[in-house]
């Protein structure tokens, strides 16, 4: 089941990125007494009772600015409320209650999603309760007083938050029809590749780079199996200022890919593997999905023999954190290797459900144990004890050793290439859990 996206959204400088620090558990936004200086929505994953959600901090919405990046923030933030199940409105106690506060929250009631409503900058929660009250008259809720840089009625607010999740359904169906998330830098060809398999011009396609404002869910048949494609968004520019488009489609490529089984990324072959491809990649990767880079427009690339192998070597280059991706070459135009795609979205579903019994898995485990003795610190060396497969999507191991601080990056890289080599596991990325056990308890 994908988590659930939580967005915090209000006026410049109320404490947004504070809060999303707070809970995210690191500055990961800049955080500075400037409205306006939170440019990009970021995301974060976040848990709280035992419920994992994907946290989105926004620009600051000011309602009827002139101001040009003003406006392109309230875009984003718009884009955000949007995406969001749950949206936390912040306000700000020392500011009082203001004009643009309303407007936000009127705003907000247009989007029909449940709003938290959060009074920010409360110091004092005994001294500042009758400046609380005031803001009931936005009409939105009741108000949850909050310090975000002491970070204290966060807990509360969260509660708040976490009743409007969604029921877990741990008796999620595994055989229901795959879900394909395409994913991909704006105008890389993502509508015309489903239009071209649905064998119709279901999606608009426009040279427009971000013409998809909205993803959307297409159902595909092939030989008698369903697919549902989810084409990811860009934004349709509405000014003339020289943004990255980029910036505007993360949040909207983090819903879909937590939604998909399989992530297909395109890549523009007359352009090359970029940047901005590697930060898409690396949602889909972090989320452990399955992951196929399909380098569209081949028919529009000169080639020799030796530009499949040369734009293959760039392209793992790039994305060399993914070296398990599956690499196929396309034209969403002219429909080449289309069949071929279908082919390895097969394969990588069966191997990102693939289960392998403890006993062999065990037996690969002391078969590198033997090949290479596992490192040593101050005399004392790694023992490792017992490796059992705990989940599927992506398939996850629990190793149990001795010392977790001896079980290095590097080693962990070596078991999975060693269990690679047995088994395959194209297109998807595996999940090591290190666990401790003492020497008496050993299995092995």
């Amino acid at each position: 089941m994908s988590k659930p996206i939580v967005a915090i959204v209000g006026r410049p400088n109320v404490g947004k990125s504070t809060l999303f620090n707070a809970l995210a558990g690191e500055n990961i936004s800049i955080i500075k007494d400037t409205p306006g200086v939170t440019r990009d929505r970021i995301y974060a994953d976040v848990e709280w009772l035992d419920r994992k959600f994907t946290l989105i901090d926004t620009g600051g919405i000011e309602p009827d600015t002139a101001d040009i990046i003003l406006s392109q923030m309230r875009e984003q933030a718009q884009i955000a409320i949007d995406t969001a199940d749950v949206i936390i409105f912040m306000t700000d106690l020392k500011q009082g209650l203001v004009d643009s506060d309303a407007r936000v929250a009127e705003l907000l009631r247009r989007s029909r999603k449940p709003v938290i409503l959060a009074v920010n900058k409360v110091d004092h929660f005994v001294r500042d309760e009758a400046d609380v009250y005031e803001f009931y008259n936005l009409g939105i809720g009741d108000p949850y007083p909050i310090s975000s840089a002491n970070r204290t009625g966060i807990g509360e607010l969260l509660d708040a938050v976490a009743e409007h999740f969604p029921e877990a359904d741990e008796d999620e169906d595994e055989n229901e029809i795959p879900k394909v998330a395409i994913v991909g830098k704006p105008n890389v060809g993502k509508s015309s590749l489903i239009n071209k398999l649905l064998g119709e011009n279901r999606l608009i396609v426009s040279e427009i780079a971000g013409t998809t404002r909205d993803a959307v869910d297409t159902v595909v048949s092939r030989e008698g199996r369903d697919y549902c494609f989810i084409d990811t968004a860009g934004l349709r520019r509405k000014s003339k200022i020289k943004e990255d488009l980029e910036r505007y489609s993360i949040i909207r490529t983090v819903s879909a890919v937590e939604r998909a089984d399989v992530v297909v990324l395109m890549i523009d072959a007359t352009e090359g593997v970029t940047e901005q491809d590697a930060k898409i990649a690396g949602i889909a990767h972090d989320r452990g999905k399955g992951i196929i880079i399909a380098v569209n427009k081949w028919d529009a690339v000169e080639k020799d023999d030796k530009t499949i192998y040369r734009v293959t070597q760039d392209v793992r280059r790039v994305l060399s954190f993914m070296s398990y991706a599956e690499i196929i070459f396309i034209s969403a135009v002219t429909g080449q290797r289309l069949g071929r795609l279908f082919e390895t979205i097969d394969m990588v579903i069966e191997n990102q459900t693939m289960r392998i019994a403890t006993g062999v898995l065990n037996e690969i485990l002391s078969e590198a144990v033997a090949m290479q003795q596992p490192p040593s610190d101050k005399g004392k060396r790694l023992k490792l004890y017992y490796i059992t497969q705990v989940g599927v999507k992506p398939p996850t191991f629990v190793i149990f050793v001795n010392d977790r601080e001896l079980m290095h990056f590097s080693y962990t890289r070596y078991i999975e290439n060693q269990i690679r080599e047995t088994f395959g596991f194209r297109g998807t990325s595996l999940r090591f859990i290190i666990r401790e056990r003492k020497d008496k308890d050993s299995r092995i």
